[in-house]
């Protein structure tokens, strides 16, 4: 196979050329900075006294994808495809936001990364369920980050929650 058309069977063809593009490789593993970005959210308090929760599976999220800058290249299947930047800081001053959508879900949900140029927050949860919180309610993603990385680059229309 020539080198520069590697294939995994780990993501569809449009998500694995947005991450490749945007720097991941199978085995990328950036642990240090994932354990920088937990310390900082565990030892940010909100003037409420909310906390974050950090669990593995952020940690593991963090760490493999950390840092990317996701961009779409392509049309949406059902809606336009939506950029990602994966990093947990900006979702730093949502943590009652966050504690609210992990009570409702029975759950801890720590943030991922947001969508540039909208006010929308990735989150994942402790089992690696990943959501989206906009101003027009909270999506459901996929049941993992590889699904979740799916919807987002290939326009997939995510799943409205129904809380309560």
């Amino acid at each position: 196979m020539h080198p520069d058309r590697t294939s995994t069977t780990r993501f569809p063809v449009p998500v694995d050329a947005a991450l490749r593009t945007a720097g991941w490789h199978p085995g990328r593993w950036d642990i240090k900075q994932a354990e920088t970005w937990a310390d900082t959210l565990r030892d940010h308090t909100s003037p409420a006294g909310h906390r974050h929760a950090v669990f593995p599976a952020a940690v593991e999220a963090w760490a493999e994808f950390g840092g990317l800058h996701l961009t779409p290249t392509g049309p949406g299947r059902q809606i336009a495809p939506t950029a990602l930047h994966v990093d947990p800081l900006h979702g730093l001053h949502l943590a009652r936001t966050l504690g609210d959508l992990g009570r409702a879900l029975d759950t801890d949900v720590s943030p991922l990364g947001a969508e540039p140029g909208t006010d929308t927050l990735i989150a994942i949860d402790t089992q690696g369920r990943v959501y989206a919180l906009d101003h027009t309610g909270d999506w459901y993603l996929g049941p993992d980050i590889d699904q979740a990385l799916n919807t987002l680059v290939t326009g997939i229309q995510p799943t409205r929650l129904t809380t309560g």
